[in-house]
């Protein structure tokens, strides 16, 4: 049976609710990093061809993005921290899995299991907005979006240490460690959400969106080893077009779609999407080019000649800057907009890149390029979150932003995918072994600006900005307010007790004549609530609160730009019943 949606949280939030959110966030980046140190050496510690070491890293690939729009629908239906820690326990699961193993098989279910904690990203982004006051809002969610290149930042140069004195089995460990303890630190300190959407799970709409998404980044990540014009490819990409396009009709047309197709094609998420696509692959190209520059021999005449370990923290300020700019971000954000922020980060971007290509010669120079390159990354990887939760009701937080989660993985495999072709199609071979090229290395930087570009060019199409996004919705009645009074179409009022005292938090729910649920809010500190209504007609209000009896009222809206007020007045307590 569903769980009955509460009004309240489990327990007030407390001030660590976002470092511990955060530190979630890292575990994932540290999880996706992880093999980074040893990739070349796969093909040696598991006994197997390059070409099947690969799927090492492209079983997490796959899996993350499959778990990610899930993961947040099931996180808005049933309940972020509970699915949040379910995500952490299967990435546990999976590092104890590959911890134990040599076999290519059994290491590849290991590594699918991990991918399940991408979910974590969107599920904190959501518990942030559903608990957090207006004013802190902005700075967590970039937090919590910058996460993923704070942990892989940090991660690397660790990672690498562990891998050149240790087993590398160590690794899995350490991973798992770190999960567990996440897994602690949120069932200590963050309280449930009381959000909840209405409807069930689409199993079917999992389902299909599972099977488009293998079969258009199967083909992405595999291309350069099956040619990009083989009929495996081809036909792979054909199938998942036919898939999603199913798929998405099938989601147009059940009542309760895992995403929500309508609100997706809304301008300031959509454009908001394929913005982040291009942020993804900006991001990725950074973290192939700049590690292989610094570790190739100074024989090669443009190698830096650098260790592992000094390779790893020459890149770490990538990470380390991202996080810095996400107090940056919430004061510009709160004074110009996130658009503003996505625009000036990609800018920033830009000038890294830009600069990259002539930042070359010295390991020092790669420091810079890594400060650049973090400062504008964090600025627009803060601005992705804000811009969707802006857009959408609080109901569909985690099943927007994990769908933006996605876009951004999408990101990375296309950059992943791209830039092995563009290296291993430039390299040199010697005694055997192939090297990458200046002329690579130079023409990745090339193609990531193009990125940038094509990203700015998204974020310019965005609708004008809110210029205090983060007031916008840090729980479901803010979100609802705001709509209501832009719009000043709707119902609005205060939600009273039997004596006619203000009742906080009461959950009031707007009902169209269909019997479906048109919008959604809690009652403010001083009762009021406000709801907007998509069109005029018959509707029924019902509040329902702690320790009071449930109401229905039915009211009338003439669709016209008027706001009508109804108070809603609760009866007495009611008897709790088993």
């Amino acid at each position: 049976m569903r769980p009955t949606p509460t009004d309240q949280p489990s327990r007030p939030a407390s001030g660590a609710l976002v470092p511990v959110l955060a530190f979630a966030g890292i575990v994932v980046a540290v999880m996706q990093t992880l093999l980074v140190p040893v990739i070349k050496d796969l093909p040696q510690l598991l006994d197997t061809e390059p070409s099947n070491a690969t799927w090492v890293l492209t079983s997490t690939l796959l899996s993350g993005a499959v778990a990610t729009p899930i993961m947040g629908r099931l996180g808005d239906l049933y309940g972020k921290r509970r699915m949040l820690i379910a995500s952490l326990a299967v990435m546990v699961v999976g590092a104890l899995v590959s911890a134990l193993t040599s076999d290519l098989i059994v290491m590849v279910v290991g590594r699918s299991l991990q991918g399940f904690a991408m979910g974590a990203i969107p599920l904190g982004i959501g518990l942030m907005r559903d608990m957090l006051p207006r004013e802190k809002l902005g700075s967590a969610m970039a937090l919590m979006s910058s996460s993923i290149g704070v942990g892989g930042g940090l991660a690397l140069p660790l990672a690498a240490l562990i891998a050149q004195h240790a087993d590398w089995h160590a690794l899995f460990y350490g991973a798992a460690g770190l999960g567990v303890l996440s897994i602690v630190l949120t069932l200590l300190v963050v309280p449930e959400s009381p959000m909840r959407a209405e409807g069930s799970f689409d199993v079917l709409g999992a389902f299909g969106l599972s099977t488009g998404l293998v079969l258009f980044l199967l083909p992405i990540t595999k291309g350069s080893d099956w040619g990009w014009t083989s009929g495996t490819t081809l036909g792979l990409f054909a199938a998942s077009a036919v898939v999603l396009l199913l798929w998405g009709v099938f989601e147009l047309r059940t009542k309760a779609p895992l995403v929500d197709l309508r609100t997706t094609a809304r301008p300031a998420v959509l454009f908001t999407n394929l913005a982040s696509i291009m942020v993804g692959v900006s991001f990725y190209v950074v973290s192939l080019v700049l590690p292989q520059l610094l570790q190739l021999p100074k024989a090669t005449g443009y190698g830096l000649g650098q260790s592992m370990v000094v390779a790893g923290l020459l890149v770490a300020p990538l990470g380390l800057t991202m996080m810095f700019t996400a107090p940056v971000y919430a004061r510009l954000s709160a004074k110009y907009g996130p658009k503003t922020t996505l625009i000036l980060g990609m800018l920033i971007i830009a000038i890294g890149y830009g600069a990259g290509l002539g930042l070359m010669s010295a390991a020092w120079q790669s420091l810079v390029i890594a400060v650049v390159l973090g400062a504008g990354i964090g600025l627009a990887y803060s601005s992705l979150p804000a811009l969707i939760v802006g857009a959408v009701p609080a109901s569909e937080t985690g099943a927007a932003n994990g769908l933006n989660t996605l876009m951004r993985s999408i990101g990375t495999s296309v950059s992943s995918a791209v830039i092995g072709m563009v290296l291993a199609n430039t390299a040199n071979t010697v005694n055997g072994v192939e090297i990458p090229t200046m002329h690579g290395f130079r023409v990745s930087f090339l193609i990531a600006t193009g990125a940038v570009a094509i990203g700015l060019l998204m974020a310019l199409f965005l609708p004008k900005p809110n210029r205090a996004p983060q007031l916008r919705a840090s729980s479901e009645e803010d979100a609802n307010l705001a709509r209501a009074q832009e719009a000043l179409r709707g119902f609005h009022g205060r939600v009273l007790d039997a004596e006619g005292t203000p009742v906080p938090r009461a959950k009031v729910t707007l009902i169209d004549r269909r019997g479906r649920q048109a919008g959604a809010t809690l009652s403010d500190e001083d009762g009021s609530y406000a709801l907007a209504v998509p069109a005029q007609g018959a509707y029924v209000l019902a509040a329902r609160a702690t320790g009071h009896g449930p109401l229905a009222s039915s009211a009338t809206h003439a669709g016209d730009e008027s706001a009508v007020a109804l108070d809603l007045s609760l009866p007495g307590e009611t008897v709790t019943t088993a």
